[in-house]
């Protein structure tokens, strides 16, 4: 029995040592392996980040596209470069096509609004523009506004208002009542003026009246150049009207308007029949121009 029970404890510390043994070489041969892989893992890094950037890291130095046709890698490389410019081509090729969209759409904006594609692409101008009004003037100034020494029709009108109220002036002066032109070009000229007759009282004034009575309203438009003496008369406008014995005034107004090309320094002026009998309101009398090309 005792024999029995020692060759059954002998065997156990057999298998007990055996297990250990096996349980050490697997340590040691999955620590190896995984060593092993490890390395290997490094290595294939390495190998791609050479492939990619063509290095040789034994050398540290980068190669041409002709060194090393027989590696594998060239070939890698080479794959992945047609994949990149294929790529980079389709790309291109669809911003190029949404570019050509972009264009057809602004043809097809720019057939439907003319206007606003030409505003776009013209050159800036600069803004020349002036519009003067009538200001008050005592009757005496008024009456004696004249043109003296100057071939005119009519009296001058002097005393227009240039910085006040509805007036401006931009790039363009006034000079004793005219418009001073800055530079040459097409320019609209505009002018109106308004007539207010008082209807006095008594003999003296029945004569006057019908003196006044049937008398033509008169409006002129002229420029004054350097190379010509006599200012040029561009428009005149003409009314000729009768009023009630009834009423104490009479209103009628003259409105002209035109283009006309002017040269750098030319003047511009208004003159009436009958200076004493304008209204003088800004917004009845007025006078102006600006550039328009």
């Amino acid at each position: 029995m005792a024999g029995g029970s020692s060759g059954v404890s002998f065997l156990g510390v057999l298998l007990l040592a055996a297990i250990l043994v096996q349980t050490v070489a697997v340590t040691v041969t999955v620590l190896y392996f995984t060593n092993v892989l490890n390395t290997m893992k490094e290595m294939f890094a390495r190998s791609s980040v050479s492939c990619l950037t063509r290095a040789d890291l034994r050398r540290g130095h980068v190669r041409s596209s002709t060194e090393g046709r027989g590696d594998p890698c060239w070939q890698v490389t080479q794959q992945l470069h047609i994949l990149i410019e294929k790529s980079l081509s389709q790309r291109y090729q669809r911003e190029i096509s949404s570019a050509v969209r972009a264009l057809s759409l602004s043809d097809e904006v720019s057939r439907v609004l003319p206007s606003l594609v030409m505003e776009d692409q013209a050159p800036s101008r600069p803004k020349i523009a002036a519009h003067v009004t009538g200001s008050l003037a005592p009757k005496a100034e008024r009456e004696g506004g004249g043109s003296p020494g100057q071939r005119v029709q009519g009296q001058k009108i002097s005393w227009w208002e240039g910085h006040n109220g509805l007036a401006f002036l931009q790039e363009v002066r006034l000079v004793d009542g005219e418009l001073v032109v800055p530079r040459p070009g097409l320019y609209y000229i505009y002018a109106q003026t308004y007539f207010r007759h008082t209807h006095p009282e008594g003999e003296e004034g029945e004569e006057e009246d019908r003196e006044q009575r049937g008398r033509p309203m008169l409006q002129y438009v002229y420029k004054k150049v350097s190379s010509y003496p006599v200012p040029i008369l561009l428009m005149k406008t003409s009314r000729t009207s009768c009023w009630s014995r009834d009423s104490q005034f009479s209103l009628h107004s003259a409105h002209q308007g035109g283009l006309f090309p002017l040269a750098a320094g030319d003047h511009l002026l208004v003159t009436v029949s009958n200076a004493s009998a304008i209204d003088m309101d800004e917004r009845s009398s007025f006078f102006g121009a600006f550039l328009v090309s």
